[in-house]
């Protein structure tokens, strides 16, 4: 120590005033002088050295604040040490501070902070010398110095982290405003610029001359050009950065900071696509466009299910010939159970879903013999949301003495005369979402009694077609199978005999007049889809129905998995991706592999000797199982061992709930060699508004790649 060493202790001393004179020099000539890059070195050691003069100023504040500590000779001493180390400490972290402040930080928060600093170096220096002096009363000096220490790390603070990092955790939440109210920018891109890109473009510290914290300098853009350009994804610096490889420079967030969602990529490039405006509502977008099914689900309150999933091999035992008990959606613990075969419906066997009383949310009893049964069974289901009993033989008691379930919000009971007792138990299920009434012998006042005690509840009472033009049925499609390898046979058919089926195969909707008309067997010989619908005189153009085939394709020598699937739907893991083996539609048939909190990621070489033409990728899609379109394709090549982004896709989104079905995307390949490609399938992070299960996780479930 200095007292043990006294030449050490007057060269510290010394040196004290060394620190002064240049950061004296570095304050004042700021603007005058040019340092040489190594000097950066130095002040980029800032945040390294600074943690050592808090430490132990605030030690040596201790020892002054407290006078009965300066009444031992050797306690007095070791206070004074810790100062004069300090100060020396505290001199170097200003002077690399100042050279710091030099690269790309400005403003208020930077002003402070220096000076701030410039007190605290200066305050202990003086200090020391005065308790040097043994000078009495330096308590208050003390205290003074302990506050200027705390406000110049607050200010620093305010630099690296943002506004009011320090009493953050003390600052009020903001509530989440409603819909109805949600700004685009304010509630929705404002958030994710601020906790992702802040803190590097904003008062005080704007890299590349980009300020990021109030509109102006967003519209301004930095040195490199405008941050967005509406429309233009090419020319908007936002969206270059934020997709550029993680180990590239200029990649934004740089990597070693938190880096940005799948979600929140999409909600900014959405952004951009749709205009990059800073003005106007979540609720004035299109409702089909990608930005409003991705904005608007942040503003729903979902119903989230807080329960325990039942045991795999619970759930394996209640499925019988008879009775079918799944997953509402892939690992999620609410279950949905449905019955078949009337002959064999056992009435006791209803007591097996005891063992799921928790998890049961839908169970579905269509035409299953109940007239017997007592319904009061039901009212052990807490959880249950969705009740269908449709033409079930329930008598007129039953349904008056019908269980008051409050939590029920669908209830199916068509098929079931309902008298007016039994109208009246009904009205009573008040938290009824949709009720469907279909074939109950309901007159018109008793129909208009439910409407009015059930305001708030969508009543389907069924349908009278008398003058009205009926829709025909769709055309049906007929193929082998789906995946062929040399050519494939397709017919179509329709009942009625003078409609007339139109088809394409390029991909455009069938049409009345200029799509071709189907008269005899269609061969195929490459991948694609067939899309059918059937019109006739006096009726109304069925529903479109669709089919893919696929032609299997070349086998590459490797095949990697980069992400793995979800434990329940590995398939034959990269196995999969090749064994020209079409998976069933059904995503629990062990065909598919499925993704959910990751996207999937394989890497394939390219056959030797051969170059593919075209990319096929087979999906799954199934709405009601929250298995939809990916929102991003990548497909990235490598050309002499670089890699070159090949094709960004966000292929349409699904708009409804459809029947389960396979789909097939194709994108065209360079014509010029290349070693391998890289395939990225990204699930959507939340569903849409419009889905039963919006805000969930969605899926991707892929089982072919089709290299032809």
């Amino acid at each position: 120590m200095p007292s043990q060493f006294p030449k050490l202790s007057a060269f510290l001393e010394n040196l004290l005033f060394v620190w002064l004179g240049l950061s004296f020099i570095l304050l004042i000539g700021e603007d005058q002088l040019a340092l040489p890059p190594f000097i950066q070195l130095v002040g980029r050691g800032h945040p390294l050295v600074l943690h050592f003069p808090i430490t132990l100023i605030l030690i040596g504040v201790i020892f002054l604040i407290f006078p009965s500590l300066q009444k031992r000779a050797n306690v007095r001493e070791l206070g004074s040490n810790f100062l004069l180390w300090g100060s020396n400490l505290a001199g170097i972290s200003v002077i690399a501070g100042l050279i710091l402040a030099r690269e790309d930080y400005e403003g208020d928060a930077l002003l402070w902070h220096q000076w701030a600093g410039m007190a605290t170096f200066w305050g202990a220096t003086l200090l020391y010398f005065l308790q040097k002096r043994k000078v009495k009363h330096l308590s208050f000096p003390a205290l003074t110095l302990g506050i200027c220490l705390t406000l110049t790390g607050h200010w620093g603070a305010n630099l690296t982290h943002g506004e009011n990092f320090l009493l953050e955790p003390f600052a009020e939440k903001e509530k989440q405003v409603p819909l109805a109210e949600a700004e685009v920018f304010e509630h929705v891109i404002q958030p994710i610029l601020q906790s992702k890109c802040e803190s590097c473009h904003r008062e005080g510290k704007m890299k590349g001359e980009l300020r990021m914290d109030h509109l102006e300098g967003l519209k301004k853009g930095g040195k490199s050009g405008p941050l967005v350009v509406a429309g233009d994804m090419d020319q908007s610096l936002l969206i270059q950065r934020i997709n550029l490889p993680l180990n590239e420079e200029e990649h934004m967030p740089p990597k070693n900071k938190n880096q940005l969602t799948d979600e929140e990529l999409q909600l900014l490039t959405a952004w951009v696509e749709a205009g990059a405006s800073f003005d106007g509502k979540v609720e004035e977008l299109p409702k089909e466009s990608n930005l409003f099914q991705l904005a608007s689900i942040r503003f729903k309150d979902e119903e989230t299910f807080d329960f325990e999933a039942a045991k795999a091999s619970t759930i394996e035992d209640l499925n019988t010939f008879f009775r079918k008990v799944n997953p509402i959606y892939p690992e999620s613990p609410a279950l949905e159970v449905s019955y078949f075969g009337i002959s064999a419906f056992d009435p006791t066997s209803l007591n097996d879903l005891q063992k799921i009383k928790e998890q049961l949310v839908t169970l579905r009893l269509d035409k299953m013999p109940l007239a017997e049964i007592d319904l009061g069974f039901l009212n052990d289901f807490q959880n249950l949301r969705k009740l269908s009993l449709n033409f079930s033989s329930l008598s007129a008691e039953q349904l008056e003495d019908f269980p008051l379930m409050n939590q029920l919000e669908d209830l199916s009971l068509s098929g079931n005369s309902l008298s007016p007792d039994a109208v009246e138990r009904i009205t009573e299920l008040k938290n009824l979402k949709h009720l469907y009434l279909w074939n109950t012998g309901l007159d018109d006042l008793e129909k208009e009694r439910l409407s009015e005690q059930l305001p708030n509840t969508q009543i389907d009472f069924g349908f009278e077609g008398e003058g009205i033009i009926l829709p025909l049925n769709s055309p049906k499609i007929a193929q082998d199978k789906v995946l062929f390898s040399d050519s494939l046979r397709i017919e179509l058919s329709h009942p009625i005999q003078s409609a007339t089926i139109r088809y394409t195969l390029d991909g455009s909707e069938p049409d009345s007049l200029q799509s071709p008309s189907y008269s005899s067997p269609i061969y195929v010989k490459t991948s694609g889809k067939i899309r059918a619908k059937a019109f006739a005189p006096e009726w109304i153009g069925s529903e479109e129905i669709t089919s893919v085939f696929m032609k299997s394709g070349m086998k590459p020598n490797k095949v990697s998995l980069l992400t793995n699937p979800s434990p329940n739907y590995q398939a034959q893991l990269a196995e999969t991706l090749f064994d020209q083996i079409k998976g069933k539609n059904n995503h629990t048939s062990g065909e598919w592999l499925g993704y959910s909190d990751r996207p999937f990621e394989a890497e394939f070489s390219v056959p030797e000797n051969e170059l593919p033409k075209s990319i096929g990728i087979s999906l799954l899609y199934h709405e009601g199982a929250y298995i939809f379109p990916p929102v991003k394709v990548e497909i990235t090549i490598w050309k002499n061992g670089k890699p070159e982004l090949l094709i960004q896709d966000q292929p349409s989104q699904s708009v409804k709930i459809q029947e389960i079905r396979s789909e097939l995307l194709t994108y065209p390949l360079p014509e010029e060699p290349f070693e391998k490609i890289s395939l990225k399938l990204v699930p959507i992070p939340a569903l849409p508004k419009w889905h039963p299960g919006a805000g969930a996780r969605g899926w991707v479930f892929i089982d072919e790649i089709l290299l032809n």
